[in-house]
C-alpha cells in the first residue's frame, strides 16, 4: 500500500510520538499511552497521516478523546508554525488569483493532501490553552465562508500573553505564517 509507512518507520514514529506524549503529559490528562498506540497500529493509514504532519515539522500530539466516537484527537504542536507549511496563501482560489510570485501551494490544498483539517479558531484557542504557540510565527485559521466570498482569510498568534485572530487577503502569503492541522484516530 502506498499511503502505508514500513514496520520501521512505524516503529521510529511511535517511538517519536511516544516521548513527544510522555514529555508533555498535562496535554492530554487521564490519556494512556498504551490505548493510542493500540489504536495507532490498528490504524496504519492514520499512522501515515502523522507522519507527514511530523515531516512538515508540526510535532503531533494528543490533545484530546472524544467519548462518542472513540478517537484521539492530534494537534500539532510545534513552539512555531510548521516550518514544512509555511510561505502558503489560504486556498487554491487564492492561489489562482495570484498572476505572479505564486507561493507553493495553498494551506488548504497541503492540508488535504495530508488528510488533515486545518484548526478553526475555536481548536486554536484549545490549543493556546495547553501552551504558548505561535509567539514569533502565526497559522492561518479555517475561515468563515461569509469573510471568504468577500476575498479574506483569518489567522492566529500568541502575543503579550493573548491569542489574536486578524484577517488578510487571502492570497497573501509570509515566511512566518503556516497552518497547524488536527487529526483523528
Amino acid at each position: 500500500m502506498p499511503n502505508q509507512l514500513s514496520p520501521s518507520q512505524a516503529q521510529s514514529l511511535l517511538s517519536v510520538l511516544q516521548q513527544r506524549f510522555e514529555k508533555n503529559m498535562n496535554r492530554h490528562k487521564g490519556i494512556k499511552w498504551d490505548d493510542v498506540q493500540a489504536k495507532l497500529e490498528a490504524s496504519p493509514d492514520k499512522l501515515y497521516i502523522l507522519d507527514a504532519m511530523e515531516e512538515t515539522g508540526g510535532e503531533p500530539d494528543v490533545v484530546g478523546f472524544d467519548k462518542k466516537t472513540g478517537e484521539y484527537i492530534f494537534f500539532d504542536c510545534a513552539p512555531e508554525s510548521p516550518k514544512g507549511r509555511r510561505s502558503v496563501c489560504y486556498d487554491q482560489q487564492a492561489l489562482d488569483s495570484r498572476k505572479e510570485h505564486k507561493p507553493k501551494d495553498s494551506a488548504i490544498g497541503m492540508a488535504k493532501a495530508m488528510g488533515i483539517e486545518i484548526l478553526n479558531e475555536e481548536h486554536y484557542r484549545e490549543l493556546q490553552q495547553l501552551g504558548e504557540f505561535d509567539t514569533k510565527t502565526s497559522s492561518w485559521v479555517a475561515t468563515p465562508e461569509n469573510i471568504r466570498k468577500k476575498g479574506g482569510a483569518l489567522f492566529g498568534d500568541f502575543r503579550y500573553g493573548t491569542v489574536f485572530f486578524y484577517h488578510n487577503g487571502a492570497e497573501s502569503y509570509y515566511a512566518a505564517r503556516g497552518f497547524r492541522g488536527s487529526l483523528r484516530v
